[in-house]
């Protein structure tokens, strides 16, 4: 069973920057974030393999966040840049039990989840 905690979050005006962190209780593989805005659905954010060596993005927030990772520290990031109020959501990082190397852009390939972080971006 992995653990995962989300912090960084906070409010911001639109064109500011925030970074997530992601510490994880143990060795992770395979990461990703997703976030989900009031009354919508979860969506990907980005995901990376497990060396940080592979990352992909969804279309909103390509060019302007980064995802990371530090091993020694079982910790990913998630650096948002260039930030817009439609980036406003609770967001979540979540890996899959056992050796997963690659990542998904689909929320139920994750098994575990942290409780998630707030980032209010105001226009």
């Amino acid at each position: 069973q992995v653990q995962l905690v989300e912090s960084g979050g906070g409010l911001v005006q639109a064109g500011d920057s925030l970074r997530l962190s992601c510490a994880a209780s143990g060795r992770t593989y395979a990461m990703g974030w997703f976030r989900q805005a009031p009354g919508k659905e979860r969506e990907f954010v980005a995901t990376t393999n497990w060396s940080g060596g592979r990352t992909y993005y969804a279309d909103s927030v390509k060019g302007r966040f980064t995802m990371s990772r530090d091993n020694t520290k079982n910790t990913v990031y998630l650096q948002m840049n260039s930030l817009k109020p439609e980036d406003t959501a609770v967001y979540y990082c979540a890996t899959r039990a056992g050796a997963w190397s690659s990542g998904s852009y689909y929320s139920n390939d994750y098994d575990y989840w942290g409780q998630g972080t707030q980032v209010t971006v105001s226009s």
